[in-house]
């Protein structure tokens, strides 16, 4: 039997990927009491890396957005693969987006709303969540984004 967030994933048409392996000598998540530490999840798909660009060059704003919300798939898929069940999701408590972008590109927070407003719509108020959008001059893989997630579980 599905959960609620497992039926509003399929009631938006996702299915969530196999949770990313590490690219690197990390872990993928860390669990501490009732929290959640989510690494840097890319716009990657069973297709591979998706969104190689940099926002204010060679990509545009809003690819930039649908690239952060591949990021937030990956984080819920995270999500699933450390708590096996997503509504014991409590609460997105906060997301650190990092935009591949130009030192004149400023709408970092435009981009990083594709995951926000993703969480959103998947978790509903409990996907409500402080935010920081940063610019970086390159990131892994010549991706567009990369983003981190911090989330609060229910009590066992």
């Amino acid at each position: 039997m599905s959960g609620v967030i497992d039926s509003k994933l399929a009631e938006l048409g996702i299915t969530l990927p196999e949770a990313a392996a590490p690219a690197a000598n990390y872990v993928p998540f860390v669990k501490t009491g009732n929290q959640l530490f989510i690494s840097g999840q890319i716009p990657m798909t069973a297709e591979g890396i998706q969104f190689q660009a940099k926002l204010g060059d060679t990509m545009q704003t809003e690819q930039g957005a649908e690239a952060a919300k591949l990021c937030a798939i990956n984080l819920i898929a995270q999500m699933k693969a450390a708590t096996g069940d997503l509504d014991k999701v409590a609460r997105i408590v906060k997301l650190v987006g990092f935009v591949n972008s130009t030192g004149d590109f400023t709408e970092q927070p435009a981009v990083i709303n594709g995951a926000s407003n993703f969480m959103v719509e998947v978790f509903g108020d409990k996907g409500r969540h402080a935010r920081s959008a940063v610019s970086a001059a390159s990131l892994p893989f010549g991706v567009a984004v990369e983003i981190e997630a911090i989330v609060e579980l229910s009590e066992d």
